[in-house]
């Protein structure tokens, strides 16, 4: 089968396209023939092995995991014999990542066919969603879905999200008003239309405004991008208000902070712990089905192309994300 590799850590050019054996899917595994996946900033940094520190977990003189790539969707191929939840030809999607101490045995969808274990973070596609929709839905909604439970959001709550318009973003504005929080939307002037179109009571252009010197403030800031801090946001926080960061793992003193503000002061740093479950896949293929949760998608490139859609990924202007088609026949199906 074909798959993107890399042996090295290093620019987006030492991915190759090369010829790989096929997986054999476990008792307790499907095969999954993948029609379209992503690239996202996690596969990026895993690539790239920076910062540093990374690499004590993805391989310290060279990458353990040499298929990276964690969302996806596709068709099942074969099963295993334990396997009772999906059948052959099933259509289903998911995201690949099983933690850091299995970190050699998740991604991999960079690929046309991948292995997941059936109780892991995959469902059946939603109806009416094409295949590079359904790719572009768990990694990006998995992670606002945690942090944006650190915020204790509910009707009455207000949320100001900082890079709105990336992955975690698009998906944190309409996750938020699912759970009737007011939500503040950040983003730049191309993307202010889609931001309001998501669901956001109000949007800053970051480019025409300062949040944080407007005099608002908020119960919770999330930032969904990583270029903020607890520092420069705290005075648009309400009292008891929250502060929610992304990059806590590679930022060491977003730890410190957070065990530091449980015992001073009235404002919190909370510390989101990224889980991926088959539970939080079906909740969001009930939002998808009820309308009331979409992808946003970017750019599409075909798999051969995945330099120039890892160069695109690394400008950090995406809108959205970015979906790599990989099976020649499934791409733009529906049903």
């Amino acid at each position: 089968m074909r798959a993107v590799v890399h042996d090295r850590y290093g620019p987006p050019e030492v991915l190759r396209l090369e010829e790989v054996e096929r997986p054999v899917p476990k008792d307790d595994e499907i095969l999954v023939k993948v029609h379209a996946t992503t690239v996202n900033r996690t596969d990026c940094g895993l690539r790239s092995g920076k910062p540093f520190i990374t690499r004590f977990l993805s391989g310290l003189p060279r990458p353990k995991q040499k298929i990276l790539g964690s969302e996806l969707s596709g068709e099942v191929e074969a099963v295993g014999a334990a396997v009772t939840e999906f059948g052959v030809g099933d259509r289903v999607f998911g995201v690949n990542q099983y933690g850091a101490r299995e970190l050699a045995y998740a991604f991999r969808a960079h690929a046309e066919f991948v292995c997941m274990r059936e109780s892991g973070p995959l469902a059946h596609k939603p109806s009416g969603m094409s295949f590079e929709e359904a790719a572009a839905v768990c990694d990006g909604a998995i992670l606002a879905l945690t942090c944006l439970r650190k915020g204790d959001l509910r009707k009455g709550r207000s949320i100001l999200i900082y890079g709105a318009s990336g992955s975690i973003g698009t998906a944190a504005v309409q996750l938020a008003k699912h759970f009737e929080a007011d939500v503040t939307a950040v983003c730049n002037t191309k993307n202010v239309e889609l931001v309001r179109s998501l669901g956001a009571d109000g949007v800053i252009d970051y480019k025409r405004d300062d949040f944080t010197k407007n005099g608002e403030t908020y119960d919770v800031i999330f930032d969904a991008v990583g270029k903020h801090s607890f520092r420069r946001c705290r005075r648009s926080l309400k009292p008891g208000g929250i502060y929610i960061e992304t990059d806590l793992g590679f930022l060491w003193h977003v730890p410190m902070l957070a065990l530091v503000t449980r015992r001073i002061g009235d404002k919190r740093v909370r510390l989101p712990t990224p889980t991926y479950t088959k539970k939080d896949v079906l909740f969001l293929k009930e939002l998808i089905e009820a309308r009331r949760y979409r992808a946003v998608i970017d750019r599409t490139y075909p798999l051969e192309q995945v330099v120039e859609a890892t160069r695109y990924v690394e400008t950090e202007q995406k809108t959205g994300n970015v979906v790599l088609t990989v099976s020649r026949n499934g791409a733009g199906a529906t049903e």
